[in-house]
C-alpha cells in the first residue's frame, strides 16, 4: 500500500497550532495513534478546527442516538459513497462501540441487505435515503423512521450526520486519504497497551 497519507501531503502533529496539537494529541493518547484525517487536514488549520468542532457536536452528544448508532450512520453513508477511509475508520469505531465485530462489515458490504433489528434498519434506511438521492428524500422517509420509533431529535441526528459525512467522504476522495493500519484491527483483536 502507498505510504502517502494524502495526495495533498500531511503535517506532523508537532506542526499543528497548539490548540489543535492538544486536541489531536488527546485523541492519539486515547487511541494509541493519530488518525490520518487530522494530519491530512492539518495543512489548513482553520478548516481542521471547524471539521473537528462540527464532528464533535454531532458525534459526541449524550442525547438522541447512541454513540454506536451514530457510527452506524457513518458506516452506511460512507459505504454508499464508496469512501474507504471513513468505512475503515468508522467501521473500527462501530465495532468497538457496538461491541460487535461483524456489524460494521455487514453494513459496509451491503447496507440494504444487512440483517438489522427494526431500529437499526430504520436508521440505516434513513441515512441511505438521504445519501443515495437526496432530491427524492421526503415525508415518506420520515414517516418510516417515525413508525420505527425514532424521535424527531434522532431523525435530525441521522440527517445531520449523513450530511456531514457526505462532505467528509468527498474530502477523503479528493485527498485519496489512506486509512491508518491500526483501524483494521480495532474491535477485532484485544488492544495492546
Amino acid at each position: 500500500m502507498n505510504d502517502e497519507i494524502s495526495r495533498f501531503g500531511a503535517v506532523r502533529l508537532a506542526d499543528l497550532p497548539e490548540d489543535l496539537r492538544e486536541r489531536i494529541g488527546a485523541i492519539a493518547e486515547k487511541s494509541g495513534f493519530v488518525p490520518n484525517v487530522f494530519l491530512a487536514l492539518g495543512h489548513r488549520p482553520d478548516e481542521l478546527r471547524a471539521f473537528c468542532d462540527y464532528h464533535d457536536a454531532l458525534m459526541e452528544r449524550d442525547s438522541g442516538l447512541t454513540k454506536a448508532e451514530r457510527e452506524l450512520v457513518v458506516v452506511a453513508t460512507s459505504a454508499a459513497n464508496h469512501c474507504t477511509y471513513c468505512v475503515v475508520a468508522h467501521g473500527a469505531i462501530l465495532r468497538v462501540r457496538a461491541k460487535d465485530p461483524q456489524l460494521a462489515d455487514l453494513v459496509a458490504a451491503n447496507p440494504c441487505g444487512a440483517e438489522l433489528d427494526e431500529r437499526r434498519r430504520a436508521i440505516v434506511d434513513l441515512a441511505l435515503s438521504l445519501t443515495q438521492d437526496s432530491a427524492l428524500f421526503g415525508e415518506h422517509d420520515l414517516a418510516a423512521a417515525r413508525e420505527a420509533g425514532l424521535s424527531e431529535d434522532e431523525i435530525w441526528d441521522v440527517g445531520a450526520i449523513t450530511a456531514f459525512f457526505a462532505m467528509s467522504n468527498r474530502l477523503a476522495h479528493l485527498m485519496a486519504l489512506r486509512p491508518n493500519d491500526e483501524f483494521f484491527l480495532m474491535g477485532r483483536v484485544p488492544r495492546q497497551r
